[in-house]
């Protein structure tokens, strides 16, 4: 056994977490062919890396099946209620940058803030009998979010697939998802609330709080930290 380290197994979170640790002398790698989900570590002893999905990590960090974990604030803060009673904030990797938003209709001319979304939202109700519908993968940090701007007439409505289409499947009348550039949202001809920015995520580096250590396990971690420069 050694100190467990779940990082993202594929695509560009993958590659930029292995350079990030590759800059500090910690070598991550996948152990056989790229369809493998085994990795090996090279430049310290007693740390054992783990494939997972992104998603997949905060479940790993909260159950402590993994003492360490690299995946997207915003699926941390969406999947662990009191997150910050169940991992630690080690360190901002400075890759994966994406903002959690919410976005309406271009063509709702006179929406541009969350207080014109509550009144569009009364709006919608007296004229449709139902409420506004916000489709989402972010139900948590969404649903906290609008409670804390006084936003209260509308109803969250799962979004698996693309959220961005949602609307012109007429499945939603408004969207909360992740963007990094914004292009996905103008071609799909909505805009951004300028005061709905939910968070600001990136790539972090987290410890388990609820992950148990043996005495040679520890020593690893202090080892790890000192050489990553954080400890």
């Amino acid at each position: 056994m050694g100190l467990k380290l779940g990082v993202p197994s594929k695509g560009r979170l993958m590659e930029k977490t292995f350079d990030w640790f590759g800059a500090r002398g910690v070598t991550l790698g996948r152990a056989g062919s790229d369809r493998e989900y085994a990795g090996r570590v090279e430049g310290i002893e007693g740390v054992e890396l783990v494939l997972l999905s992104a998603g997949e990590i905060p479940r790993e960090l909260n159950a402590g099946r993994i003492h360490l974990g690299v995946t997207g604030t915003d699926l941390v803060r969406e999947k662990l209620g009191q997150w910050d009673q169940r991992v630690e904030e080690l360190a901002e990797l400075g890759f994966g940058h994406a903002d959690l938003i919410i976005a309406v209709p271009q063509l709702w001319v006179d929406v541009e803030t969350l207080d014109d979304l509550d009144e569009a939202a009364a709006a919608f109700r007296r004229t449709h009998g139902i409420r506004l519908r916000i489709a989402t993968k972010y139900h948590r940090l969404v649903r906290d979010y609008l409670r804390s701007h006084g936003v209260a007439d509308y109803q969250l409505v799962d979004s698996q697939g693309a959220t961005e289409g949602t609307i012109k499947n007429e499945t939603a009348e408004a969207v909360a998802d992740i963007t990094s550039t914004g292009e996905t949202l103008r071609a799909n001809h909505l805009k951004i609330l300028s005061d709905a920015l939910v968070l600001k995520s990136q790539a972090t580096l987290f410890r388990s709080r609820r992950a148990e250590l043996t005495e040679a396990e520890r020593a690893t971690l202090a080892e790890l930290l000192e050489r990553l420069d954080l400890d």
